[in-house]
């Protein structure tokens, strides 16, 4: 049994022993409960992360996803594992965290293999790894969980939003980057996110970085509904409005709320006419009934259009299926567009938070499992801070701040890794806990956690809009500089 020396500890806990015999010497399994107990956010965290996703679960989503890829003697756990770390432990380094892997001799090959396999992780077991993650924490959201609210109105679809995002900041590691000017992009994510529940529940991604969004939304929108149940209302920017979208999105008897692009004309009515009336802020909303596309066009489609006209600034147009404005006026439509603003903060918080703009790999593939492993940890955080949310009555979970949450998580996180192997680490949290078993632990480590620093700060003044300094705009994605490299020793090749 691995003993430690009582002059290592902690100055507090060191006072508390220092009236034991000099020299005297304490058990892991003795000091480990009484560490736990004082980091109550990383218990949590440690133990929900167990209950989804243990050795054997991660084994089981491996298999279901790896397509043509295998493990050799890196398993897929520990894989895991080490990107873990990197991003949650130090700050999106993967370097380091391999090093300290290494170290402590839980690294069964080379830092530079885990590189390798980061590079080769395949799209299909990104999205998989992520979607059967999320799956499994929606499952322990405590009940009656609202992060934003939706209008009555609405309360028979569930409101879904889609956004795209490019990965960027890829350093230029690999030979073909190194002399090329400019940026170089990674994948393209497209992302369902839930503004209700407050988590991203489906993804589709390309490996060229530079590729449409709408190109992803065949892949994108199936995924989705494989993991929403229900009626879905899918809302979207205007990059989303053409005129396929529409059929595609009203598939299963869903719906949609897009905002138009002016590329796509509205035909108006002439038998229905337009009606005016007055949002919450006094601003005049105007409604019209008519077509999207030319009276020639297939697929051409009646739809209601929204009108917001705002003083001074631009005029937000939606165009929706939901014709009857009796039943779904306008005002709830537009309060609902507007929480589209819910997974932009989701892009931030992924890339300012949980260190997606330091990305380990330079390989599209592996810029996208770590798009993915972000939004995992993403989730993981808006659960347990759902849990410190209920603890306090009157208290909304969206009042409630991820990022305050997880400098605290980090903290803890980061005390238990100075004091404690991974390995022994990994042991206290080894025993499978059922669904109502984990709640009962969340609801009792995190019921006593709040302190005010936890609530959102609220910016009561607008943020004045500063000018950007005009700099280069080149850019490239690397997969289209990797497959031109490709083509161009395939030549070389056959050539000689």
């Amino acid at each position: 049994m691995t003993e430690l020396p009582i002059s290592i500890l902690p100055p507090a806990l060191h006072a508390l022993l220092e009236a034991l015999p000099p020299g005297l010497t304490l058990p892991w399994e003795l000091l480990g409960p009484m560490v736990l107990q004082r980091t109550p956010l990383a218990n949590a965290t440690l133990s929900l992360w167990s209950y989804l996703l243990k050795p054997s679960v991660l084994d089981e989503i491996f298999q279901k996803h790896r397509g043509r890829s295998f493990e050799d003697v890196l398993k897929f756990s520990t894989f895991v594992e080490l990107i873990r770390d990197a991003l949650i432990l130090h700050k999106g380094s993967g370097r380091a965290s391999f090093q300290r892997a290494e170290e402590q001799g839980t690294l069964p090959t080379c830092q530079e293999a885990v590189y390798h396999k980061l590079g080769r992780v395949p799209i299909p077991l990104s999205l998989g790894f992520f979607e059967d993650a999320t799956q499994e924490l929606r499952e322990v959201l405590p009940r009656g969980n609202q992060v934003t609210a939706i209008p009555a109105s609405l309360n028979g679809m569930t409101v879904t939003i889609l956004d795209g995002k490019q990965l960027k900041k890829v350093a230029k590691r690999l030979k073909p980057l190194r002399c090329k000017p400019g940026k170089v992009v990674g994948g393209k994510i497209l992302v369902a996110y839930l503004p209700a529940e407050g988590v991203a529940v489906a993804m589709a991604a390309d490996l060229d970085g530079e590729a449409n969004d709408i190109r992803l939304m065949p892949a994108v929108v199936p995924r989705a509904r494989a993991r929403i149940s229900g009626i879905r209302l899918w809302v979207a920017d205007r990059q989303f409005c053409d005129l396929n979208q529409p059929a595609l999105l009203t598939e299963q008897g869903d719906h949609f709320l897009i905002r138009r692009s002016l590329k796509t004309h509205f035909h108006p009515d002439p038998h229905r006419p337009a009606q005016t009336s007055l949002d919450a802020q006094g601003r005049t909303v105007v409604e019209e009934w008519g077509w999207i596309g030319a009276e020639k066009d297939k697929r051409r489609r009646y739809v209601r259009h929204i009108r917001l006209i705002r003083p001074g600034e631009e005029e937000i147009l939606l165009v929706t299926d939901l014709l009857d404005n009796q039943q779904y006026p306008a005002n709830d439509l537009l309060v609902v567009y507007l929480t589209r603003w819910g997974i932009e903060r989701v892009f931030q918080q992924i890339t300012e938070v949980f260190e997606l703009r330091h990305l380990i790999g330079s390989k599209p593939e592996a810029t996208i499992f770590q798009a993915a492993f972000c939004l995992v940890i993403y989730n993981l955080l808006q659960v347990i801070r759902a849990y410190v949310a209920a603890s306090q009555a009157e208290l909304s979970v969206d009042a409630v701040s991820v990022e305050q949450i997880f400098v605290d998580v980090q903290k803890e996180l980061t005390a238990l890794t100075v004091l404690f192997p991974s390995r022994t680490i990994a042991d206290w949290f080894e025993v499978e806990l059922s669904r109502e078993e984990i709640i009962t632990r969340l609801q009792i480590l995190l019921g006593g956690v709040w302190t005010p620093r936890y609530r959102k700060a609220v910016n009561k003044k607008p943020r004045p809009k500063v000018k950007k300094a005009k700099g280069s705009g080149a850019h490239t994605s690397v997969h289209k500089v990797l497959e031109a490299e490709r083509k161009k020793r395939l030549k070389s090749a056959g050539g000689g």
